[in-house]
């Protein structure tokens, strides 16, 4: 778990450094998205979901 902590926090480093913290939003908003279509894959709510996209 520490390994994965520690990507998420180089990859805010990078995006910092670099000024793309505008990139920020997105990242955030696809890695949500990704999530919800994960954790929804096997429920009764995936046709659902699948029908937003």
């Amino acid at each position: 778990m520490a390994g994965k902590l520690a990507i998420i926090k180089e990859f805010k480093d990078f995006l910092w450094e670099r000024k793309l913290w505008w990139m920020a939003p997105i990242v955030i908003m696809l890695g949500l998205l990704g999530m919800l279509i994960i954790f929804t894959e096997g429920s009764a709510l995936a046709p659902f979901v699948y029908a937003i996209f």
